[in-house]
């Protein structure tokens, strides 16, 4: 194997899979165990009114989608998976985190029509 562009940026690729599960089982974490709604369905860094009823769908996207870069990350140094293999299913567990937290975060925040109120 040489060690040239590519090489490094296959590294550089898994070696951002550590980080990532990490903060993804780190706020499943806060939302299960500590209560800690703050990070739930944010929309332009506000959670909403009622991030309580969301909180169990944010815990859930955020615990699964870690689970599997763990298994992905475990995949690599041990079982030797290929290349392709692992960063098709890292790749497909990043945006389907990142789609899921828009579809949540859009739907704590309904579109609200006609005039505000003050």
């Amino acid at each position: 194997m040489v060690f040239d562009v590519g090489v490094a940026l296959v590294w550089i690729m898994f070696l951002a899979l550590i980080p990532i599960a990490f903060f993804w089982l780190r706020r499943a974490w806060r939302i299960v165990v500590r209560r800690d709604f703050s990070e739930v369905a944010l929309k332009r860094g506000e959670p909403p009114a009622n991030a309580a009823k969301f909180a169990p769908y944010a815990a859930v996207v955020n615990f699964v989608c870690g689970i599997v870069i763990v298994y992905v990350i475990f995949g690599v140094l041990v079982l030797g998976l290929a290349f392709d293999t692992w960063s098709a299913m890292a790749g497909i567990t990043i945006w389907g985190k990142f789609i899921a937290d828009f579809i949540l975060s859009r739907h704590a925040h309904p579109i609200r029509l006609g005039k505000k109120k003050s």
